[in-house]
């Protein structure tokens, strides 16, 4: 690697609302620290608060004491534009933000107005200086900041039949609005900074493989408006890797590291247990039993740390580092043929989303097939 060159490892959904946080990030706290710089994305707000939000099925708020142990890990940055960051409402928010502020996380993507939501997160690694912007395109609406009202950064996109977003809406395009964000956004960052990420909350919940109509299109904008490099994340399975002029787009990094017993059939609050219930007919997939706090899809234990190197010039270089996921829901890195194992599963829904063929060498370095 450049001496000059910049680490930064990229992860999922962080969702620790159970106790003993430290050991559920134990697993892949060594990768995070070996990196420059590690950035993570911040699905639930941390609160004592018990409000919920009505219109969805609300995540409950995790222990505000778990962020620490988050720092601890060895992130250094989280996004927070997400669809459940509102669910205890602007006490919620406010109480993330002071949480990640006391331990040392840079934050962005929620705040008290849309000001401050859209106001980029600005790390200093290795003499440079990386801006991290971050997005909520998958609703629902009443979780979008305003200039009056708490929420998060947001990405308007086009419905199927034009009603309004929410978690479940057939989104299908890009409208100018969402154009007109990212490019005031990104050039507003890249004058404070010398690269900037996007990380942007979309996709389909839950599904191998596959990306909404969509995805590529806006993950492309964000590239062509000036982004260095674009990660993804909310359908809690990993996505596949793309390059677009060059630079790396991570369709969707999966959980980074999600134990909660907040998708437990077997809980007493309605909502979520009726929710817990109905989403595998939705889409078709039992849960391994034996994950007992993350009971997503089964192909969800392949996954994988996302590592974005920036030398002092050039585009982006992507790699990947495997994780593997062990019950009941604790993220480990991947040792012996399951590293890859790991890889190949990379590859193959790349090429099943339709994307450009991809080669994750042994390294874990990604680079279009020849």
């Amino acid at each position: 690697m450049d001496a000059g060159a910049i680490r930064i490892a990229v992860t999922g959904d962080l969702v620790l609302d159970e106790p003993d946080p430290d050991h559920w990030l134990s697993g892949i706290a060594p990768a995070l620290h070996a990196a420059d710089l590690a950035i993570g994305h911040l699905e639930v707000p941390h609160t004592n608060s018990a409000f919920e939000v009505g219109g969805d099925v609300p995540a409950p708020g995790a222990p505000i004491e778990n962020i620490a142990a988050i720092a601890r890990a060895g992130f250094d940055m989280v996004s927070l534009a997400g669809n459940h960051i509102a669910d205890c409402g602007a006490q919620g928010i406010a109480d993330t933000t002071a949480a990640l502020d006391a331990a040392g996380i840079l934050h962005t993507g929620a705040g008290q107005d849309i000001v401050g939501a859209s106001r980029p997160a600005i790390a200093i690694a290795r003499g440079q200086r990386i801006a991290l912007l971050s997005y909520n395109c998958v609703g629902p609406e009443f979780s979008w900041a305003s200039e009056g009202a708490a929420g998060c950064a947001y990405l308007p996109l086009g419905t199927a039949d034009g009603s309004p977003v929410s978690p479940r809406a057939d989104l299908e395009s890009i409208i100018l609005p969402a154009l007109e964000i990212l490019a005031r956004d990104i050039d507003a960052a890249a004058r404070k900074a010398d690269r900037v990420i996007v990380a942007l909350h979309k996709g389909i919940v839950h599904t191998p493989a596959k990306l909404a109509p969509y995805e590529r299109e806006i993950a492309q904008a964000a590239i062509e408006r000036g982004a260095d490099a674009v990660i993804s994340h909310h359908a809690h399975i990993v996505r596949g890797i793309e390059f677009h002029q060059g630079k790396p787009i991570f369709h969707g990094l999966g959980n980074g590291c999600v134990v909660t017993s907040a998708l437990s059939p077997d809980q007493d609050h309605a909502a979520r247990k009726e929710w817990a219930e109905k989403r595998r007919k939705l889409f078709g997939f039992e849960p391994d039993p034996d994950y007992t706090l993350a009971p997503f899809h089964p192909e969800a234990v392949n996954a994988f740390i996302g590592v974005i190197t920036f030398a002092a010039q050039g585009p982006a270089k992507a790699e990947i580092v495997p994780v593997h996921v062990e019950a009941p829901g604790r993220p480990v890195l991947a040792t012996g043929s399951r590293v890859r194992e790991i890889a190949d599963y990379i590859e193959a829904i790349t090429l099943r989303a339709g994307l450009a063929p991809i080669r994750v060498a042994d390294d874990g370095v990604v680079e279009l097939a020849a």
